[in-house]
């Protein structure tokens, strides 16, 4: 049905959910710093909405693992890793990946947490939250400007690379079996099998 005409909102539809106040990084940050949000709660900024984290089964842990040692022990004194830590979007998100490769920095990101300029890679793992991640998150970080993202998908053994991001969408993506070679943008000459990502299949 066309818009409905009211008084206050002329936008109106039928259906309309309440108005959400959307929350800024500044705020959400502080709240963590209040207590109103314990830290280490599993939970994350994501456009302005607190958002709860999905549970994490073995399957998935056991690929952030892999996905962890596999950069840490090739980008030593190049790159630092950052397992499920929150990355800065402002205005209004603050998404903690499973992996990111940042630029290194001396204090390590004490003084505050990384913001889009110091991403070199992104990576989430999806293992039954392909859909999610896929509509939410990879948009995301896209409109943050983030230069390039990996998606991990488990259950279809297949790492899918999102790069050239313009307008608030990646203008490259491609898709990669588990045979296939794949070397982040920051560091061509590192190359991996998508396998060491994915782990062997456990099936047939």
């Amino acid at each position: 049905m066309a818009g409905v005409r009211t008084r206050n909102r002329p936008w109106a539809t039928e259906g309309d959910a309440v108005p959400r106040r959307r929350f800024t990084v500044d705020e959400y940050e502080r709240m963590i710093a209040a207590g109103i949000i314990a830290e280490g709660e599993r939970v994350e900024l994501l456009e302005g909405e607190i958002v709860t984290m999905a549970s994490m089964g073995s399957v998935h842990a056991a690929c952030v693992d892999r996905t962890n040692q596999m950069f840490t022990l090739r980008t030593v004194g190049r790159a630092q890793v950052r397992v499920q830590c929150p990355i800065r979007l402002p205005p209004h998100s603050e998404p903690e990946p499973d992996v990111a490769l940042l630029l290194p920095h001396a204090d390590f990101y004490a003084a505050g947490h990384p913001g889009p300029a110091a991403v070199l890679l992104m990576v989430e793992v999806a293992h039954r939250t392909l859909a999610a991640n896929r509509r939410r998150k990879v948009p995301l970080y896209a409109r943050a400007g983030i230069r390039e993202v990996w998606l991990v998908d488990i259950e279809a053994r297949r790492v899918e690379v999102f790069r050239a991001p313009q307008g608030g969408r990646y203008r490259e993506r491609t898709v990669h079996g588990p045979d296939d070679w794949l070397s982040p943008l920051a560091f061509p000459d590192l190359r991996l099998r998508a396998v060491e990502l994915l782990g062997e299949s456990t099936t047939g």
